[in-house]
């Protein structure tokens, strides 16, 4: 509560602004929407959890925590069949837009751009087509399946923060058997959506080895987005018969190490190997390579290569790499945190209807972003650390605390005052 006032003090403002298309109203929008959300912010994992884990005191404390009542989730269930899902888009949007205007993800910048990370997921499958255009595949003893598959642009930090600035469905005959055409195809819808929402960010756009062809160069330069794509053996011939050809005469000039750390087995460095200039098709480029090896050792720890138009030089090749490796981030704090941390971004919070599917979709990207801003406080990590606990067993207790605990007006305003700055 305390980072929902500290960043969105018009929050419930913001949640009753979304349109109201019913007739008759028991509920105000904002309870209907707080509710959708309390599901995930609370973790419950499904609709019937989050039904069956109101008792008087959790109730009592809900209305406390938020000013407002609580209606069952068959009546947040209807009210999301309805609404069309840009509604609760434009709303995470806005509430990310927020944090950028208060410069609360500024330092996580690099060149002064934010990385904007791009990736898909599987959600969940289906042996019947649940909705029109669901992306499907037909298995070689002929079973089809179906599947709702989503491509997330998130912002990525290195504190872990991993928040989703825009989503596209992959829909109508793309197959995903054929996952390359058709996420491909997904993010030119994600990128005009990306940049129509957000026209003056300061992008660097980071992606795995499905990227790296002149399409997503285009776009880059159209919208004046830097890259550092994951470049893979056999993407881009013209480049690797270039790399190839240059690296043995580049190498002493263009090669760095340096120490990073020591173990049992010894010390651990780091080395980056660097080429300017390259060119495809219309477009210039940079190559960098990454490594990891014990000392005197040939055998990697790590390796990663990376393509983008930053130019890259001795002083800046090692955080050029560093930020294009954040791009993990979307799979492990992102998709990864919203399967198994308690969000079950798998479950099936809606089986027919498409539109409240996606509306619960965007109810966990809310969610997720919130839990975020509370948990990537220095203060609460610092916390945690100390106590040696961990982030299940902290909202374990919370949720234990709603339900048996009647809390007091007094302590939750005392809590909110005592917290006018939130340090990341």
């Amino acid at each position: 509560m305390v980072v929902i006032k500290r960043h969105y003090p018009s929050f419930n403002l913001l949640l009753e602004n979304i349109p109201d298309h019913r007739k008759k109203k028991t509920y105000q929008v904002a309870e209907i929407i707080m509710a959708g959300l309390h599901v995930f912010i609370f973790k419950r994992g499904s609709r019937n959890n989050a039904d069956n884990g109101i008792c008087e005191n959790f109730e009592g404390n809900y209305i406390k925590l938020f000013g407002m009542r609580l209606p069952v989730m068959d009546t947040v269930h209807i009210f999301l069949k309805e609404l069309p899902p840009e509604e609760l888009e434009k709303l995470k949007q806005l509430l990310v837009q927020k944090l950028i205007e208060k410069k609360v993800l500024a330092k996580y910048r690099f060149n002064n751009r934010y990385i904007v990370a791009v990736d898909g997921t599987g959600m969940f499958s289906f042996d019947h087509e649940p909705f029109p255009g669901c992306p499907h595949k037909t298995s070689k003893n002929g079973k089809t399946t179906w599947q709702a598959y989503v491509l997330e642009a998130k912002i990525l930090c290195s504190n872990g923060f991993s928040i989703s600035l825009a989503t596209e469905w992959l829909q109508n005959s793309e197959d995903i058997g054929e996952k390359q055409d058709c996420e491909l195809k997904a993010f030119v819808r994600l990128s005009e959506k990306l940049k129509k929402t957000f026209p003056r960010l300061p992008i660097i756009l980071a992606a795995d080895s499905l990227y790296p062809n002149k399409n997503i160069f285009s776009i880059c330069k159209t919208n004046d987005w830097r890259f550092i794509l994951t470049l893979k053996e056999g993407t881009l011939k013209s480049v690797w018969e270039e790399v190839n050809l240059l690296y043995p005469l580049d190498e002493k000039k263009n090669k760095t190490e340096r120490q990073l750390n020591k173990d049992k087995k010894g010390w651990i460095y780091e080395k980056a190997m660097f080429l300017n200039n390259l060119e495809y098709d219309k477009f210039s480029i940079e190559w960098i390579e990454y490594t990891k090896s014990y000392a005197g050792s040939q055998e990697n720890l790590a390796k990663f290569v990376h393509v983008t138009d930053i130019k890259i030089t001795g002083q800046n090749a090692f955080d050029v790499s560093k930020n294009g490796r954040l791009r993990w981030k979307i799979e492990n704090e992102g998709f990864n945190a919203q399967k198994n941390g308690g969000y079950k971004l798998q479950h099936k919070y809606a089986r027919k209807s498409l539109y409240a599917m996606k509306n619960y979709y965007q109810l966990l990207q809310i969610a997720h972003l919130i839990i975020q801003l509370a948990e990537k406080l220095i203060k609460v990590k610092q916390g945690i650390k100390e106590s040696g606990r961990t982030f299940i067993s902290l909202w374990e207790d919370i949720i234990a605390t709603m339900l048996k605990s009647c809390f007091a007006i007094e302590e939750i305003n005392s809590a909110i005052d005592k917290n006018r700055q939130l340090r990341y």
